[in-house]
């Protein structure tokens, strides 16, 4: 599964490890995403949404 945010789209972020020796290999910081249920025209659905969407009130928790 995708590590994407269901309301904002947000994924993950993509970089370089640099050691002491400047020593470069690929590394990547993956989105906080909770299993949350919220309520959708009445209904509730479970999806995966990023702790910013959820701490601004883009969701209304079921």
């Amino acid at each position: 599964m995708a590590q994407v945010c269901d309301v904002c789209g947000k994924g993950p972020q993509f970089g370089n490890n640099i050691s002491h020796a400047h020593n470069v290999t690929r590394r990547r910081w993956s989105v906080n995403l909770q299993a949350v249920r919220t309520l959708i025209n009445g209904t509730s659905k479970r999806m995966r949404v990023c702790t910013n969407c959820i701490k601004s009130g883009k969701v209304a928790k079921a």
